[in-house]
């Protein structure tokens, strides 16, 4: 039996980040996953400024293009644009993000086995036993970054809580739209999906259309996908690599960690729950995983979790109830004066909550809060 620290199931942003940082600091990590890498993941793949700040290494050299440019249209009809002097989110690939993030985890030392599944997983008082690959192993901690459709959170009895999202994406050449429009830009869809919105974000040598929403909307994502392309000059057919993908959105105080199994990123359920983002939620998971792990106080790890993201996450879930209410409501207060600078802060992690706003944006932002009551 093969003896580790820690052993991480899962090598998407959140585990591969807490294994970087647990490796630097002199532990003995195996990074587990089912797949090979590369390997495709459905994806938005924007790089928020908020999430860098948490990054566990530098990943500019898997950054495909920088927006500074955001247009928000209501109904596939009215439509205006921003810009914001510095970058607001960096675009890549999780294909490539993934890969670039394991391959930093091995040069700190970790031992990586991709296509490697994990078919048990035994926590008892003193450790974790775990089943992979047929070897048998032993661990003191198991982090559980397996995704939405992993295996530890349910092993470990830890699923209620999670409201469950869903998105759909595909992706089409630069020749198929008009470059000049979408170079630097990404484009929202307002009041499009129930729960959601659509979306088009530009990426190295192709764009990334997307529509996401409530669970409820599975079975209607093909025409929600079908008529965003549509609205953006895209025939639906010449939509390449279309993916889905769930989206599990935390509510506070669900259980993030079990005795010595702690849970990160989406297999926690931290996906923002009005954005669809997870990345940064992945780092911020991580950072506080790794810290607890090292600090050998993993009690510790749901309470500094919940400071570092339930705050934000409340806001979220507000502005979502908004957006259902009344997504034309929230389009005129993005419109209104000051607003795009907060969202700008808010993404660059130089504001943290919506309350710290100031002068002329309090006003629709307060209006946005009586909406979602």
């Amino acid at each position: 039996m093969q003896r580790f620290d820690v052993v991480v199931v899962g090598a998407g942003p959140a585990g591969s980040a807490t294994a970087i940082r647990l490796a630097r600091e002199g532990g003995s990590v195996l990074l587990a996953d089912r797949s090979r890498f590369p390997r495709d993941k459905p994806c938005g793949g924007g790089l928020t400024g908020r999430a860098l700040r948490h990054a566990p290494c530098d990943v500019s050299p898997v950054v495909e293009h920088v927006v500074d440019r955001f247009e928000l249209r209501l109904n596939y009809g009215r439509r205006f644009a921003r810009r914001h002097a510095s970058p607001l989110i960096r675009m890549t690939q999780r294909r490539r993000l993934d890969a670039h993030l394991v391959e930093q985890a091995a040069a700190q030392g970790v031992v990586v086995r991709d296509g490697c599944r994990v078919e048990g997983v035994a926590p008892d008082e003193t450790g974790v036993s775990v089943r992979a690959g047929g070897e048998h192993l032993r661990a003191d901690v198991l982090v559980g970054a397996d995704g939405a459709n992993g295996v530890v959170a349910r092993a470990i009895g830890v699923e209620d809580g999670i409201v469950r999202g869903v998105a759909l994406e595909g992706n089409v050449a630069w020749s198929a739209v008009e470059r000049a429009r979408y170079d630097g830009t990404a484009v929202i869809e307002l009041g499009v999906v129930p729960g959601g919105y659509g979306w088009v974000f530009p990426k190295g040598d192709h764009v990334n259309l997307g529509v996401g929403g409530w669970g409820t909307e599975g079975p209607r994502l093909r025409d929600h996908l079908a008529r965003l392309a549509r609205a953006h000059g895209v025939d639906p057919a010449a939509l390449c690599e279309v993916k889905g993908h769930r989206l599990p959105m935390r509510t506070p105080g669900t259980p993030a960690a079990v005795g010595r199994v702690l849970l990160v990123g989406d297999a926690a359920g931290l996906v923002d729950p009005l954005s669809g983002d997870g990345i940064y939620e992945a780092f911020v998971s991580a950072r506080h995983a790794a810290d607890a792990i090292l600090a050998g106080d993993l009690a510790g790890y749901e309470g500094a979790l919940a400071a570092a993201l339930d705050h934000h996450a409340g806001a979220s879930w507000a502005a979502k109830r908004a957006m259902d209410r009344s997504a034309a409501a929230c389009f005129w207060a993005a419109r209104a004066p000051g607003v795009f600078g907060v969202v700008a802060g808010l993404l660059s992690g130089e504001v943290g909550h919506p309350s710290e706003a100031r002068g002329l944006a309090r006003p629709p932002l307060r209006l946005l809060a009586r909406l979602a009551g």
